[in-house]
């Protein structure tokens, strides 16, 4: 009795308290703390930098809505500027900016290098950079007398070219080598070098968003013996026997010889693209020595003036990152041989043949030697560089954030693991790379780690972006981010406007960039747009996600997670969930979990219904320990049994452990023909050849795994009718679903939701305002609610204990009536700064670009529309005025009561505390976009930069004489460039709703 009284009281005070939780976050909702405010990438271009823009910048930041910050400086298209980079005045200007961003309570986060990308500089010597281990051969035949000199093996190309080298890089790039190692051993016939050698030996690794480099290695394949392979115990140390000018002083005993001089030579990688004051060698991913010497040089050097971070205060610097991994691989470093036998147990020596591709032994032990080696390689990039980073961060009140993916050597998810905030990032669609796995990669890591805070790169965009983007235009990609897991958006870019105020659109980061800065026409406006973005983002950090499937990764670097794309509904670049969601996990990650109530859990709080293994052959025996651990604690785990290890750690009795451990859990060691459910212990593993005859990249197809849930009783987190995406947050009292219509056409329909927590409640982040829903109908584990959203238009539907009002019934209907449609002539006034007319007459609304006027052609900024009205009829209900159709931004003002502005469908404010009977005075405020004018400034002579030097007007502060409107640092737009859209079409109307 007493057990289960205090049962009854723990139930009672937890739910007590997620009800106080959840009142606190609807109290929060319409105004959330700057925190969880969106930021940006705040660059900087080559020295072109003044304290005052500075000031500007970070004030137009903090009245736009804009929290936080990523500083960077990088040399992209611009004239290089007074300011050299980390002189006296850089580093003043560069404490004024934290000091200022104290003050308005604005985060910094800074790159741990210059450019965007990496961490190196002119400081980094070439024995303290990225290595590689290069080899040069000679044949040498027994009884010969000539001299045998081994040459310096020249260094590999760097991938992205020798362009970038500064002459001095070059030279030391050219300069540097250090001897390692003189192998021989007896000539063999091999005529084919190891396939893809140089990427499965770190040599090179392109950038997976490329779409030409595969995710992962293939496993290495049980490969007997190779007849022309070099067989280990014939290969001597000849290393002692070699003069500092390559003489070897050794004679073969017999037969033909082949002799390999190792040297260790730097990669080519160099900061970029950073000012050319801070182009220099990347420091060595795998030496602490070498990554503390450059954080004191670079960050450290700031720390020094700015003083010591202090959490107390919400500005200022507060946290490192590294940037997305453009650096290329590398394979060596002076302690490599002595980590490698560390960590694997045994001596690489006789395997550095393999390097250049040689089999030593047989394919099977080389490939496995490979494996051993990124292996290793990773493990000294996380131990020795991300994790070294973030220990720096941490003694100096800082935490650290991680883009793990791209180029990266290594496991993307291991990588983005020890980030205190793993980040992605994802491409405005259209306008560049598709990106968007680094996106899943981000938000597994963070759910799995039970990160609240998982930001992105956001919108990033190239050439022909050129100022068409606006918030409505983004409001589709940016929910698809939100349901994918993405909770803060940092946009890419805030382009420093160290121009003249006069001067817009002004300075670009050359043509890159989603242009989300002070010189945008719609700047002024970008709070409305930005209040929905921060109401969101608050929401979906609250609770923890839900999912139910976890598909864990296979052991091996490099590795980028890949779900299966039949998990996935729509387009590559923004593919949505289906009803089951799931998240991605390493096997580091992996070691750290448990199983509660037959669910796979972290300590994180995270916890998922079925485990998926992937199709891949080998797992070592710690991982396939692991899993027979989850499975006997009760888990569902879904796969075929491993065959093997990929490593040559314990070889061969390695391959032993797996055929037994296999057999146990397994229970059998042939895979059945069909889908076959094995108890062991608690829990169970579904298998046969369905799982791995028919994968979907590198897992069970979605309809399997999906069948395997139901059949467990769990029925699908959301379904609709295919036209909206989801989300699903939860606590102990409360489930949060964040929905969004995908298309542009307003979708009515009935959606089933996967809780029963109460009566459901729409909370609409564009307004801030909260509505309960009375739609509804509830059934065993889930709740039909019907849902009317606009074109475009999302929601947050909110399921909590406390919430008990009644059903009103689950019909679907659109309640709104056409009251009044506003004809007639239209006052409109433009600002003739900009080439339009003081006031002119519409007689009916149209496209600016339609009109004869080219002050209104090719006007860009913002028009003023006025109208009186009387108000026909005074019906009851809510009244809305309808926008109809705008491009691309408004403010409506009516009766002098300002009714806010109106970025995205539905476009439409509420009128009826406003309204009148008679005499109803509208002011409708309309800002379009930049394209416009910069295309009919094209028409006009030239007068911008050229051969990469400002025009002399500028320099000397004349007055122009071409006769244009607008200036930029880059050039996107031509005369005959077609015109955008613009101003108000309307209709405009007044509708009634029931609401």
């Amino acid at each position: 009795m007493l057990r289960y009284i205090l049962s009854c009281l723990i139930a009672f005070c937890c739910f007590t308290v997620a009800n106080a939780q959840l009142k606190t976050i609807k109290a929060n909702f319409a105004h959330p703390a700057d925190q969880y405010r969106p930021g940006v990438y705040w660059y900087f271009m080559d020295g072109n930098m003044s304290a005052e823009t500075i000031t500007k910048d970070l004030e137009s930041m903090k009245k736009a809505g804009i929290g936080n910050l990523i500083f960077l400086e990088v040399n992209v298209g611009i004239p290089s500027g007074p300011v050299e980079f980390l002189s006296d005045k850089w580093t003043s200007l560069f404490v004024h900016a934290e000091k200022e961003a104290r003050r308005l309570g604005i985060e910094i986060t800074l790159g741990i290098g210059p450019g965007w990308t990496g961490s190196g500089g002119p400081w980094v010597k070439a024995s303290q950079s990225m290595q590689h281990l290069v080899s040069s051969q000679v044949t040498v035949t027994a009884g010969d007398k000539q001299k045998i000199v081994l040459p310096v093996p020249p260094p590999k190309k760097p991938f992205f070219g020798e362009g970038g080298l500064t002459p001095e890089v070059k030279k030391e790039w050219l300069k540097f080598y250090q001897d390692v190692a003189v192998l021989a051993f007896p000539a063999t016939e091999q005529d084919k070098p190891i396939k893809d050698y140089e990427e499965k030996a770190l040599y090179y690794r392109a950038p997976y968003s490329s779409g030409v480099v595969r995710p992962y290695m293939p496993s290495p394949a049980n490969d007997g013996a190779d007849k022309n392979a070099v067989t280990k115990s014939q290969i001597i140390d000849l290393t002692l026997k070699m003069q500092p000018d390559g003489t070897l002083n050794w004679s073969p005993p017999s037969g033909k010889w082949t002799v390999m001089r190792f040297v260790s030579r730097n990669n080519g990688a160099i900061t970029r693209p950073a000012p050319v004051p801070g182009l220099g060698l990347e420091a060595d991913k795998f030496d602490t020595v070498a990554l503390n010497y450059h954080l004191d040089k670079y960050v450290g050097n700031l720390l020094r003036k700015t003083g010591r971070t202090n959490k107390n205060i919400k500005g200022g610097l507060k946290r490192l990152h590294m940037d997305s991994w453009e650096m290329g691989a590398q394979n060596w470093t002076g302690l490599f041989r002595q980590e490698f036998i560390k960590r694997r147990g045994y001596d690489p020596l006789k395997y550095y043949p393999v390097y250049a591709g040689n089999i030593v032994g047989s394919l099977e032990e080389s490939e496995r030697f490979l494996w051993d080696l990124r292996q290793t390689a990773q493990e000294l990039v996380l131990d020795n560089h991300a994790r070294q980073v973030k220990a720096y961060a941490r003694r100096n009140n800082l935490s650290l954030s991680i883009e793990p993916y791209d180029m990266t050597p290594i496991a993307d998810l291991e990588l983005g693991s020890i980030a205190d905030v793993p980040m992605a990032e994802f491409w405005s669609k259209g306008f560049g790379f598709n990106s968007s796995y680094s996106v899943i990669e981000s938000t597994s890591i963070g759910h799995v780690n039970g990160k609240s805070l998982i930001p992105a790169e956001a919108f990033t965009a190239q050439d022909n972006e050129g100022w068409k983007q606006h918030p409505a235009s983004m409001k589709n990609q940016g929910d698809w981010a939100f349901a994918a897991g993405i909770n803060r958006f940092v946009y890419h870019t805030f382009q420093n406007q160290f121009l003249p105020d006069s001067l817009k659109p002004g300075a670009t980061m050359g043509p890159y960039g989603v242009h989300w800065d002070r010189s945008q026409t719609w700047w002024p406006w970008a709070n409305g747009y930005h209040n929905y973005v921060t109401r969101s983002q608050y929401i979906l950090q609250q609770g923890r996600t839900v999912a139910d499937v976890l598909y864990l990764t296979p052991e091996g670097s490099p590795l980028v997670f890949v779900p299966p794309s039949s998990a996935m509904v729509g387009g590559d670049t923004i593919g949505d969930r289906r009803g089951y969601n799931f998240d991605g996990c390493a096997p580091g990650q992996l070691m750290k979990a448990t199983v509660k109530d037959h669910q796979v859990v972290f300590p994180s709080g995270a916890s998922y219904r079925l485990l998926a293994l992937p199709v891949y052959e080998s797992m070592t025996p710690q991982l396939l320990a692991k899993i027979a651990e989850l499975v006997k604690l009760g888990a569902t785990v879904v796969g075929n049994p491993p065959l093997r290890s990929p490593s040559l750690v314990g070889y061969p009795a390695c391959d032993e452990r797996i055929v037994a451990l296999s057999k146990t859990i397994w229970g059998a060691s042939a895979v059945p023909g069909s889908i076959t459910r094995h108890k062991y212990g608690e829990g169970v593993v579904v298998w046969g050849k369905p799982v791995s005859d028919n994968p979907d990249k590198l897992y069970p197809h979605y309809d399997l795994t999906a069948e395997i849930l139901k059949s467990k009783g769990i029925i699908d987190d959301f379904t609709a009718n295919g036209d909206l995406r989801y989300t699903h947050r939860t606590d102990a009292g409360w489930d949060i679903y964040f929905v969004s219509n995908k298309t542009d056409k307003a979708v009515n329909t009935i959606a089933q939701f996967r809780t029963v927590k109460g009566s459901p409640e729409l909370w609409d982040a564009v307004t801030g305002k909260t509505k309960k829903i009375t739609r509804f109908k509830k059934n065993n584990s889930s709740t039909s609610v019907s849902v009317q959203l606009a074109a475009y238009e999302s929601a947050f539907v909110v399921f909590a204990k406390e919430n008990t009002w009644p059903s009103s019934g689950i019909n679907t209907g659109v309640n709104a009536k056409t009251v009044q449609t506003l004809t007639g002539p239209w006052e409109v006034n433009f600002d003739p700064k900009w080439g339009g007319p003081a006031s002119v007459q519409f007689d009916e609304l149209s496209d600016w670009t339609k009109n004869k006027n080219e002050g209104i052609k090719y006007y860009s900024g913002k028009a003023v529309y006025h109208k009186k009205f009387d108000l026909d009829e005074v019906p009851a209900g809510s009244l809305y005025l309808d926008l109809g159709n705008v491009k691309n931004m408004a403010r409506v003002t009516l009766n002098g009561k300002d009714l806010g502005i109106v970025w995205t469908a539905p476009w439409h404010v509420n009128i009826s505390g406003a309204v009148q009977a008679k005499n109803n005075d509208l002011k409708i405020e309309i800002i379009n976009l930049w394209p416009n004018r910069l295309i009919g400034d094209e028409k006009k002579p030239y007068d911008g930069i050229v051969d990469d030097k400002w025009p002399e007007w500028l320099l000397k502060g004349q007055p122009r004489t071409s006769g244009r409107y607008t200036f930029t640092s880059t050039t996107q737009y031509k005369a005959d460039s077609p015109l955008l859209p613009s101003g108000l079409t309307g209709p405009v109307t007044i509708i009634k709703t029931n609401d």
